[in-house]
């Protein structure tokens, strides 16, 4: 049934029509009160897109480093910095401020706070020496940093777990293998 056009009362009113079928119990009752149909869509997602993409997109240009910051984070309160530069932008056009001026306005301040945080986490530390505390984890860090340290402890493993130099031993040996083969054969041959 699944080539035939129309939804399921249609059908089985085709197939009942072309005596293909024997008339259900329920199709009398449906004809009654029919199911309720939707609009289709035309096969295309539409992309969602709002007011202020167009200042995120000219931020990340601006601040490329910035990208690797979580765009979306679930469970946080604050936005990231490249969403909270283009609802700034946006207040302040409806403000009546030129998109020249307003971008200026918002990038300047995103620069403050940005030297803010980093002059606290700066004081922080400070604080901590003195008082011959442990140093705070950086509360601003690097996003690329954090991806390294979630790696560091993959790339260490490669030279100290057995399974994996065990089979660095046997790649070498084959590959010494297949030199010797290659010099038996009466000259160098590339692979």
């Amino acid at each position: 049934m699944s080539f035939m056009k129309g939804d399921l009362l249609a059908r089985t009113r085709k197939l009942v029509k072309g005596l293909a079928k024997a008339e259900p119990v329920w199709l009398k009752a449906m004809e009654r009160a029919p199911p309720p149909t939707f609009p289709q869509p035309d096969g295309k997602v539409k992309k969602i897109s709002l007011p202020e993409d167009f200042y995120i997109q000219k931020f990340f240009q601006k601040h490329p480093d910035s990208k690797y910051e979580d765009a979306i984070k679930i469970s946080a309160f604050n936005p990231p910095p490249a969403r909270v530069f283009g609802c700034r932008v946006l207040e302040l056009k409806e403000q009546g401020v030129s998109e020249e001026e307003a971008m200026a306005v918002a990038d300047m301040e995103y620069r403050a706070e940005k030297k803010a945080k980093k002059m606290a986490y700066a004081r922080l530390k400070q604080i901590a020496r003195l008082q011959g505390k442990r140093l705070p984890p950086n509360p601003y860090p690097s996003a690329i940093k954090e991806i390294q340290a979630e790696e560091r402890k993959y790339v260490r493993d490669r030279f100290f777990n057995p399974k994996i130099l065990k089979i660095v031993e046997k790649m070498k040996e084959e590959k010494a293998a297949a030199m010797q083969d290659r010099m038996r054969g009466g000259g160098w041959q590339p692979l």
